[in-house]
């Protein structure tokens, strides 16, 4: 059987397009890791990885496609993956795109907002990691930006947010809340008041900078990775029992 996944509505309607916001269940992996980690980074076994990859890869029924995937820093950059792309380097970078057939493009999170696009009239499709230094970095506009220089138009590409720490799971320090204020007021809004704390809504301003952009749609799929670790690989729910993190996976390909 195939690991389970969640999708977007509007994803799913486009023609070419197949996506999924993989969580942890449906895997090989163990213990900390269990089950469907696909990080090769923190720890767990690499033949599980691979294998949890492979399983992933499956699920979207294109095939055993090859998955493009970078080396994530919180940042904003943004990779184009043509047909000169190394799949082993995995340089570093925040978000991808490509508009070749028959590969997938893949993001990792335990927390962090997965954000999978598509243009399915130029045949254009991205994926992009966005914690909150990429998000009020910009690496979602970066992505748009990338995409329409391969042919695609902001207003016709659909956004999906997959599971992501909510709000109310994110609670972050005075002071931390005072930097968001003073150096990034696009995203002060999304400082929200807590019962002992503020917290930081990252997935609503990745949303309000989705609908800023101009682009066809945005929605939400998923839960929130922190409340739900049965379901999903949370950093801060590891950090809080003591354990680590394995990493989830989201995906997007052009048939």
């Amino acid at each position: 059987m195939h690991p389970p996944f969640e999708t977007a509505a509007s994803l799913s309607a486009l023609p070419r397009v197949r996506h999924g916001f993989f969580g942890r269940q449906g895997g090989v992996s163990e213990g900390e890791f269990a089950s469907l980690n696909a990080s090769r980074n923190v720890g767990d076994d690499l033949a599980n990885v691979r294998e949890n990859l492979h399983r992933a890869v499956m699920a979207l029924k294109l095939g055993p496609v090859p998955v493009a995937l970078a080396k994530q820093v919180h940042g904003a950059d943004v990779l184009v993956v043509d047909e000169d792309y190394d799949l082993e380097r995995r340089p570093e970078a925040d978000a991808l795109v490509t508009t070749r057939p028959g590969i997938a493009l893949g993001i990792l999170t335990a927390d962090c907002v997965p954000i999978l696009l598509a243009d399915p009239d130029a045949g254009v499709i991205g994926a992009a990691h966005a914690g909150w230094r990429g998000a009020v970095g910009g690496v979602l506009a970066r992505t748009v930006d990338a995409m329409a220089a391969l042919g695609a138009a902001p207003e016709r590409i659909v956004a999906a947010i997959g599971p992501a720490i909510a709000a109310q799971s994110y609670e972050v320090g005075e002071d931390f809340a005072d930097t968001i204020r003073r150096d990034y007021p696009d995203a002060a809004p999304f400082i929200v008041p807590g019962r002992h704390k503020p917290h930081f809504d990252v997935p609503g301003l990745v949303m309000h900078q989705a609908q800023t952009l101009g682009l066809a749609s945005a929605e939400r799929a998923g839960g929130d990775s922190y409340a739900d670790p049965e379901r999903y690989f949370s950093h801060r729910y590891g950090t809080h029992h003591e354990t680590r993190a394995g990493r989830q996976i989201s995906l997007i390909a052009l048939g």
